[in-house]
Formats: structure tokens, sequence, C-alpha cells
């Protein structure tokens, strides 16, 4: 295979965030996160895990970012816990919460790492969840409006505090997963199922980011970078027939122009609202929110990991997906699967790269997430071996570089993760990282894809998965 060169300056990055590696939960002031809450509801994580530990990254930082450097890479994606920096979602900052990120970039900058931060990556403070009955406070998380100020409050909050030092922000990290896994299927937390407030809550999630990229442009130098990351679904329709085509119609305004629309071009999908108006009359959407929403941003993050099949017929409920449930039937994709059951198949990342080229000309594009889940052990040597997962990562990087060479503007790629971690509701029994982490001691055992990856941004290209394994 000819080696497969990057552009000089392409970015080369992993990615992690807050809830899934940090621990420390009660430490230094931090109040629960909705995941907090959700992790401890009987039957809601596998094993009764939570993210009280995870991968004690708040203590064990400096070793974390060493590894980091010793990989070679040029950022580092992580986000910022909420809770952490605004316990109640309210008010000032806690000082002790904003030192911990202050000491994380200042680490990362010394080891010639840029940061990269996720202002938002699924854990609303609970205070801000917490419906008050009396309707005279604040409550009821997304599906509520007050719930978008409050993320531009803190938006700015963590904007002062490391705004002289961090170029490069992120606004939300997969608003589709936090409005209809959280509030439509109930399977991420806050655990609701009210497929109504789970488009109220899509549309406050817009809201939100368009006002904290207001807040952003204000606080930050103007040569700062904010974006948005957004899980984009690669939707295939089983066959030409019309009604799988409708099929697929009815995901993608629901999985991907629900988002791009309001924030690249102003407006809402038409379609889409004529699908859910059983559902909802959109009311909720008040006169000038979608100017807000529109508020350009400098670049665009593409999470990936596998592509969406369907076809007509009918889901199960509660379905994450409100108004397509009785049209729509998800179908499994040909091909190998991960630990997840998610099947492995790289061309929905091309697809979806030369699709926003297309519909979104002018946007740099990030891919701020891809990444595997596999069975991964420690060996009596204590080495861990991942072939399946560098096959995985080669494939979806061979992707990005064919979309390069094909016009694309895509500036870097994040792999998903650094660290094996709390895998939301599938708890400790899912690793993504290409850094192994035994819970029990804390230990960190970089795998044979962390050798990989570090010889692909060393060399700044791919060679043959052949000749690196000889």
């Amino acid at each position: 295979m000819t080696e497969l060169t990057f552009p000089a300056g392409f970015r080369w990055g992993t990615a992690t965030a807050a809830y899934q590696i940090e621990g420390a939960a009660d430490e230094d002031g931090r109040a629960p996160s909705i995941w907090d809450t959700f992790s401890r509801t009987p039957g809601a994580v596998r094993n009764g895990d939570t993210g009280d530990i995870a991968a004690d990254h708040y203590h064990r930082m400096a070793e974390d970012v060493a590894l980091m450097k010793d990989l070679g890479v040029t950022d580092y994606r992580f986000s910022v816990a909420w809770p952490r920096v605004q316990p109640t979602g309210r008010g000032p900052a806690n000082q002790k919460g904003l030192d911990f990120y202050h000491r994380l970039v200042d680490e990362l900058l010394s080891a010639g790492i840029r940061p990269v931060v996720t202002l938002y990556h699924w854990d609303l403070p609970q205070e801000l969840e917490t419906v008050d009955i009396s309707g005279s406070a604040a409550g009821g998380g997304w599906p509520y409006r007050e719930t978008a100020e409050r993320f531009a409050e803190y938006a700015g909050l963590v904007a002062d505090a490391l705004g002289d030092r961090v170029a490069t922000w992120t606004t939300l990290n997969e608003p589709w997963c936090a409005a209809f896994l959280g509030y439509a299927s109930g399977v991420h937390a806050p655990g609701r199922t009210d497929a109504a407030a789970s488009l109220r809550a899509a549309h406050h999630l817009n809201l939100a980011h368009g006002r904290a990229v207001q807040v952003l442009r204000d606080a930050l130098p103007s040569s700062a970078e904010v974006s948005l990351t957004l899980n984009l679904h690669a939707v295939r329709a089983l066959s030409g027939s019309g009604a799988d085509r409708d099929a697929a119609r009815r995901v993608d305004a629901l999985g991907n122009r629900l988002f791009l629309d309001p924030v690249f071009h102003g407006r809402l999908p038409a379609d889409l609202v004529e699908d859910t108006a059983a559902l909802t009359d959109w009311s909720f959407v008040r006169n000038g929110d979608l100017d807000v929403i529109a508020t350009p941003v400098d670049s665009l993050g593409i999470n990936y990991y596998s592509p969406t099949v369907v076809a007509a017929g009918t889901s199960a409920f509660p379905s994450p997906w409100p108004g397509a449930e009785p049209h729509v039937r998800f179908v499994p994709a040909p091909g190998p699967r991960t630990a997840m059951d998610w099947p492995v198949d790289a061309e929905g990342l091309y697809e979806l790269l030369t699709r926003l080229r297309d519909e979104l000309p002018g946007v740099p594009l990030m891919v701020t997430e891809n990444g595997a889940a596999y069975d991964d052990y420690a060996d009596p040597s204590g080495d861990v071996h991942d072939p399946e997962r560098v096959a995985y990562l080669h494939a979806h990087l061979a992707a990005v570089h064919r979309a390069l060479a094909d016009g694309v503007d895509v500036r870097g790629y994040f792999l998903w993760s650094l660290l094996d971690n709390f895998e939301w509701a599938y708890g400790y029994g899912k690793r993504f990282g290409i850094v192994h982490v035994d819970f029990a001691s804390q230990r960190r055992t970089p795998k044979d894809s962390a050798r990989w990856y570090a010889d692909v941004i060393a060399r700044g290209g791919l060679r043959g998965l052949r000749a690196l394994r000889g």
C-alpha cells in the first residue's frame, strides 16, 4: 500500500469527556450532575457502575498528559464539567473547580499540546434538571428555555478563566444524544421518556449553542476558533423503494438536519415540523431564536462510529426518534462488528465528509471523535494487543485521507478515546481507549493501537498495516 500523507499542520488529537474519566465526584465543591443521579438509578447502568472514580483523571492528570506527550499528539479535546465549575448551574464560578482546568491547560501547554475545550458533554447540573413545580425557578433541564440561558452564563465563566490560553472552543458535544437518548428513549441521563419534551430539548440545546457562541465571541480573542460537534448519521435506505427512502428522509431530518439547518441556515426542516405535528406545534421556537442559533461558527466537528441503515416499518418504543417510530425500522448493517455491536464501515465517514463539503461550502471540518470498543485485556506479560482497533482506525483515517483528496477541508482527527473509561449506560464493560486502564489499580498501559497512532502522527500519514506489523 502506498503511504498516505496528510497535509502539513493537520491536527492529530485524542479526546475524552469529563464524567467519563475525571472521578472526584464530590471533591472541591463539585455538585451532582444528571449522570451522577442517573447512574444511581437501579437498572440504568450496567452493574450499577458510576463515574464516582472513573479513570481518576482528576488526580492523575499529569500522568495522562505525559502519555499524550509520548504519543506525540498535537491536540487534546477534553470537556469541562459544568457542575464542577458552577455546581448548581447558576451563580459565580467555583474557583477550586476552575483551578483544575487551569492546571490541565497549563500542563498541556507545557507539553506542547493544544487544549481544545468542549463546554458540554452531557453532565448537566442536577439542580437544573430538577423541576420546581411552583414554576418560580428555572428547572426541568433541556426541555426548558431557561437552561439555555444558564448555559450561556456558564460558557462566559469558563471563557473568562481559560480564554487567554485556549484557542479552540466547542459549545456542545452531540446534542442529538442529549436530547433524544436523554429525554425520548431514556437510556441516557436524565432517563426521561417524553417525545414532545425531547423535541423541546433539541431546540433549547441549539439555542444554548447559539447563545454560547455569542458569549464566546465577546469574551475571547478574535483569533479564537468556535465550533459545534455533531454526531451526524450516515443514513442509508435499505432499498430504493419510496417507503424506504422516506424512512431515510425521516431519520436524516431528526438526526442531521434538525441541527445543521438551524445552525447553518437559520431554519427548521419543514418536513420535520410536519413529521412531528402530532407531538408538538413547535410554538416553543420564539421570534429571533433561529437568528441566535445561526450565529456563525468557525468550524464543525463530526463524530462518527458507524452507519445507520433504515427501511419502512416500525421501531421499538420508546425510541430516540420521535415522530419517526411508526414509519422506520432500523436494519443491522452487514460486515464485522465492534464490542458495541456497531458495524465497521469507514465508507460512512467518507459519505458524511463529502456531503458536508457539498452542503456547507467554506466550513472547515474536524473529525472530533472516531474509534471503536473491543474486548481488550492485558496478557500475562502485561501487554494489550488490539489488532481489530488498529484495523478500524486505519480504515477510517484512510477514508479521511480520501476525503481530503476529494477536496474536503478536514483540518484534524481526534481519536476516541485516550483512556478506557466510564462508557455511559454500559458502565465499565466497554473499552474504547488506546490506553488500557485497570480500574482496580488505575494502572495505565498503552495498547498496540497507541503505538500505532504514535507512528501515524510521527510520519504524518498511514502506511500499510502489513508493513507496520513487520
